[in-house]
């Protein structure tokens, strides 16, 4: 059989991804519909490569091409191709664009990728890609940590300076079950897990910062219903279907992962459980917050949450945008929530 065109030009990629997608290409979309205009992307190894790695999280350029181990010019071409085929989607951040996969694919696009990707995301070179990535996803997570440390001491007043009173989450409280053992994943200093304590049989804080945790052990002092666990929230320390309700208060915007995290989340909930997540709407001010407080994404679109949660295996998802808070000078804020 000879090697099946797509978008008009010979397909560099192995035969059995390329022919999965001529067949889906003649077998399931008519010979007008668009997405036979965007199938060309799809037919080079490094722009399948890219698209693997901007599917887990954003990357500079600069970032790309030492995951990819290829040239400057090499990985912006292939970019910019991806771009002009609605594959990826770019942010500035001073002097730096960070690139994406759309998070707002059509469904027929997403599904041609998903043949593409698990055809071809066991093989050595994706495998090589994937182990890259992490020391670049680590370096942020160095960053993070190191901003947590330093500011331990003055998080609270930070935090309530830049979003107001919404941080607390106060009007949920009523709705917790006093049967339930509740997670506050991310607990920082402690002010969340403070506020559950007398509403829940028992409270589970998690962080990473060691200072951090300090702090929360010094505010909750004396209270027999709250213990306290270092952990990443990628690995959460919390045995599977342990918890009833978890909470992430502005923490999804420090992790690398957010995919990942989420479905950590999932795992540890009881079925029929409740995730409950405040954070950040996408905002313009990362380039300084990311140097300042070690932010990792600038907020978040609500429908890249919204498929982040039904990805991980919740149900029952809402993501709603908060009104603003006059008290507040950072960006707006969204609620989410869903259930395992």
């Amino acid at each position: 059989m000879s090697r099946p065109r797509i978008g008009g030009k010979p397909n560099t990629l192995a035969s059995p991804a390329s022919y999965h997608i001529f067949l889906f290409g003649f077998m399931n979309i008519s010979l007008d519909a668009p997405i036979l205009d965007r199938l060309s992307a799809l037919g080079d190894e490094t722009r399948v490569r890219l698209l693997a790695l901007l599917e887990r999280s954003e990357f500079t350029v600069g970032e790309l091409c030492s995951v990819l181990q290829a040239p400057q010019p090499t990985v912006s071409r292939h970019l910019k191709v991806l771009s002009s085929e609605d594959w990826v989607q770019a942010r500035t951040e001073g002097r730096n664009r960070h690139y994406r996969l759309r998070p707002d694919l059509d469904e027929r696009a997403r599904a041609v990728w998903r043949i593409v990707r698990d055809d071809l995301e066991a093989r050595p070179v994706f495998l090589a890609d994937a182990e890259r990535a992490q020391v670049v996803l680590e370096e942020r997570r160095v960053r993070a940590s190191t901003f947590f440390a330093e500011s331990a001491e003055r998080w609270d007043s930070v935090r309530a300076d830049l979003f107001g009173s919404a941080t607390g989450l106060a009007p949920l409280l009523g709705l917790v079950d006093p049967s339930w053992v509740v997670a506050d994943l991310g607990t920082g200093t402690g002010a969340l897990a403070s506020r559950l304590t007398p509403f829940a049989r028992r409270v589970v804080g998690v962080d990473r910062s060691s200072e951090m945790l300090a702090a929360a052990r010094a505010r909750l002092e004396g209270v027999d219903n709250v213990e306290l666990r270092r952990g990443e929230l990628e690995a959460l320390p919390i045995d599977d279907g342990a918890i009833d309700l978890a909470f992430m208060a502005l923490v999804l915007h420090y992790v690398v992962d957010p995919p990942a995290v989420l479905a950590e989340a999932r795992r540890a909930l009881v079925d029929g459980g409740s995730l409950v997540l405040l954070d950040m709407r996408a905002h313009e001010r990362g380039l300084a917050w990311a140097e300042e407080m070690g932010h990792v994404w600038p907020g978040f679109e609500l429908e890249r949450v919204g498929a982040w949660l039904t990805d991980a295996g919740f149900a029952s998802v809402s993501v709603v945008p908060l009104p603003p808070d006059p008290e507040a000078s950072g960006p707006l804020l969204f609620l989410a929530s869903a259930r395992a």
